[in-house]
């Protein structure tokens, strides 16, 4: 044993020159890249004025750059109201984006209020907790800026580097009791300074959850997807005029993976996605917004879908300790349900839209499909790979939030998406709510129908139907009342 030991220890102090030179090269070459990453910076502010010209100073109106043509221009964010509630204590607001009456394909934007570009809700801990457990585990696939496309757009890094200070500090403002920031020393530059003059942010820490993210070390887009509870992706100008995904932080879609859409201009995101009559109703509409929005307009809109949620004791086998699902039970991840096995290299949205919604659907109106609905028995609506109970617990509202606005130093956009998902039975108790989802549901289009994948959930129509109809006999709403406080 003695023996052993001494070859063991001569071996280590043979190899010990080796182990101490390796060392030295993983600090040199950490060092190195922190090195390159100021100089880059530096390089890229000693090109620019001491003082920023404004939006209106540089370019009068869109026509007067080229496309995919951006310098850095002034502007101050208009001053923010710090939140007069801790995170903990707001409720998610119950945004109810459906309406009475026909379906119409619009953009639906509005102006977004700019104490209002970020929403944090008692669900932040838990999202938080999903987001770190999914760029933990599938990393780039989830958060990644996708490299420069040679004569048609540049790398999403810069701009992604700027939505990260863009967030921290908006962050710090609206809620200074949840983000604590530590400051530079203020710049004789501007353009290398914060907000208001400030000193650039250095670190910030999220105060309930004790984790400090160094703005500097760490990587902008994984730091600013912890700092929220929003996705978001990136969207730079090409020198063909259109918009491309060049960078994203999508943890939560649900349905769409980033990695099948990274590096794609605006319309075949959408075409690729077979997102109904966006050729006809949306794709001029969306670039022209896209080609001429200014700085100081943010906007915001809604939309919604509805996902099957299995129950715990539906699983089998049941999930397992630290998978996702024991994680994430409420599948606002990934629809595992509605959707099967996120690793699937083949899953495309479109694809698996045609084969879950097929020709042989349930009758809606069947007494089976009532009382499925309404949980009195237990049979199940086959879906094409997994069977689910449709009942008022296992369908939820899933509904997002999305906040459009450019950037400054880079004229990216950032596209911001806040998801929410509440169980249909609490939305039908809801005093109009019922009657205006069931009004929905049955105003979609054939082809929006089957987007949203309507076979899969329709016989939850009646149990709707029931409970505006025990609203209107208890005088909660009327039989004609058709008002709403859209998108609420």
């Amino acid at each position: 044993m003695d023996h052993l030991q001494i070859i063991s220890y001569t071996s280590l102090v043979e190899d010990l020159p080796l182990l101490v030179g390796l060392f030295i090269s993983v600090l040199v070459y950490a060092a190195y890249r922190i090195w390159a990453r100021h100089e880059a910076a530096r390089a890229r502010s000693s090109s620019l004025p001491a003082e920023l010209p404004s939006e209106k100073a540089r370019y009068a109106s869109a026509k007067d750059r080229a496309p995919g043509e951006w310098l850095p221009v002034k502007f101050d964010y208009p001053r923010v109201e710090p939140s007069p509630a801790h995170f903990s204590t707001l409720k998610p607001i119950p945004y109810r984006p459906f309406k009475w009456g026909d379906y119409h394909v619009t953009m639906g934007i509005k102006s977004m209020p700019w104490d209002e570009w970020i929403e944090l809700d008692d669900e932040f801990a838990q999202t938080h907790r999903v987001c770190e457990y999914r760029i933990r585990t599938l990393g780039d696939r989830l958060v990644r800026v996708h490299p420069a496309q040679p004569g048609v757009v540049e790398s999403g890094h810069a701009a992604a580097e700027e939505c990260m200070y863009e967030l921290a500090e908006y962050l710090s403002r609206r809620h200074p009791d949840v983000y604590r920031v530590a400051r530079h020393p203020v710049s004789e530059r501007e353009d290398e300074n914060g907000w208001y003059g400030e000193g650039r942010i250095r670190t910030i820490t999220i105060v309930p959850f004790q984790e400090t993210y160094d703005l500097e070390k760490e990587e902008p887009l994984k730091v600013a997807r912890s700092l929220i509870q929003e996705d978001f992706t990136i969207m730079v100008e090409g020198s063909d005029g259109r918009y491309y995904l060049q960078a994203g932080a999508v943890v939560i879609a649900g349905s769409w993976r980033l990695s099948d859409k990274i590096g794609m201009p605006l319309e075949d995101i959408h075409i690729s996605g077979n997102v109904p009559q966006y050729k006809s109703k949306l794709q001029m509409s969306m670039d022209r917004f896209f080609r001429r929005m200014p700085l100081d307009r943010p906007v915001v809109r809604n939309n919604y879908s509805f996902q099957l949620v299995a129950e715990p004791s539906m699983r089998r086998p049941p999930p397992a300790p630290g998978s996702l699902l024991d994680v994430d039970p409420d599948e606002l991840a990934w629809a595992v349900t509605m959707n099967g096995d996120e690793e699937n290299a083949e899953y495309e949205r479109a694809r698996h839209i045609s084969d879950q919604c097929g020709d042989a659907q349930p009758d809606s109106g069947s007494r089976e499909t009532q009382a499925q609905a309404h949980g009195e028995t237990g049979s199940m609506f086959k879906l094409a790979t997994v069977g689910c109970a449709v009942t008022p617990a296992t369908l939820r509202l899933r509904t997002e939030r999305q906040t459009l606005r450019r950037l400054p130093r880079t004229g990216a956009i950032v596209f911001t998406i806040r998801v929410y998902q509440t169980r249909l039975d609490e939305l039908a108790s809801e005093p109009g709510v019922p009657g205006r989802a069931a009004s929905a549901i049955r105003s979609w289009p054939e082809d929006v129908a089957r987007y949203k994948a309507r076979g899969a959930y329709e016989g939850i129509l009646p149990y709707l139907d029931q409970c505006h109809a025990e609203q209107v006999a208890k005088g909660i709403v009327g039989e004609e009342d058709r008002k709403a406080d859209y998108p609420f």
